[in-house]
């Protein structure tokens, strides 16, 4: 009799043992976060290994693509499908800049208009109670002759900052992270977390490629891991869902 009982106290347990939240991170932005298509490897937005870092109740949705700024992002429907999708307690990551700062691009965004777009973004993940993080575009790599970093999204940077701060969200500030890391690296090392390639080097790139804006592997690695620490130090919830290796 007591065995039975126990063993239906414990089929109890199970039955009624509650199932993980499972939760998505939804984020948009550019290409320097973005999944790349495979003709672009060994170039790698920072979203793909980023994606890598959380344990099974994280699903991170990454809808960043190349090109975009907050307006074209909205203007062509990549937002839409992301407004309605999000849930209580999901995230949405937010990062843009490098497209809408550029008058001669066809993505720019006045200085009025980027801020209007990034609160719209912070206005509807709150109207779904989801969480939303900004982040500042992530550096060029840019040096000067004396080889001091140079600032490349001083404009634009310094209105995500301003924005996280008045709608009170959490702020990324990847920004001035890499900034920091590509001058502790230096002029020549820095250029191994772009999508540097000599002639020959790659089939994708015969004739090799100097890009200053868009990472190699180990660049977007490095960049993910800035983001992975910001995450931590801000003390979201989501960090708690970082997966440790095994020894």
């Amino acid at each position: 009799m007591i065995r039975n009982t126990l063993v239906i106290i414990f089929l109890s347990l199970v039955a009624f043992k509650p199932v993980p939240r499972q939760v998505t991170v939804y984020m948009i932005g550019d290409s320097t976060m973005a999944v790349k298509e495979k003709k672009a490897y060994p170039e790698t937005g920072w979203g793909m290994p980023f994606a890598n870092y959380f344990d099974t109740t994280i699903t991170v949705d990454n809808r960043a693509k190349n090109g975009r700024s907050t307006r074209t992002f909205m203007t062509e429907g990549l937002w839409k499908p992301v407004a309605e999708g999000m849930k209580a307690g999901d995230y949405l990551l937010i990062q843009f800049g490098h497209n809408d700062e550029v008058p001669t691009k066809k993505s720019f965004t006045t200085e009025d208009e980027f801020r209007k777009n990034l609160n719209l973004f912070i206005t509807t993940a709150k109207s779904k109670q989801a969480i939303p993080v900004l982040i500042t575009p992530v550096a060029r790599r840019k040096f000067d002759s004396t080889g001091h970093i140079v600032q490349t999204h001083t404009v634009y940077a310094q209105i995500v900052r301003d924005v996280a701060k008045e709608a009170k969200v959490p702020l990324i500030d990847l920004d001035t992270q890499s900034q920091a890391l590509l001058q502790k690296l230096g002029p020549e090392s820095s250029k191994f977390l772009y999508n540097h390639l000599e002639p020959g080097e790659n089939p994708h790139y015969p004739k090799g490629n100097q890009d200053d804006t868009h990472f190699s592997e180990l660049g977007a690695r490095r960049m993910a891991e800035l983001v992975l620490q910001s995450l931590q130090q801000l003390n979201l919830e989501l960090a708690g869902h970082i997966t440790k290796a095994r020894s």
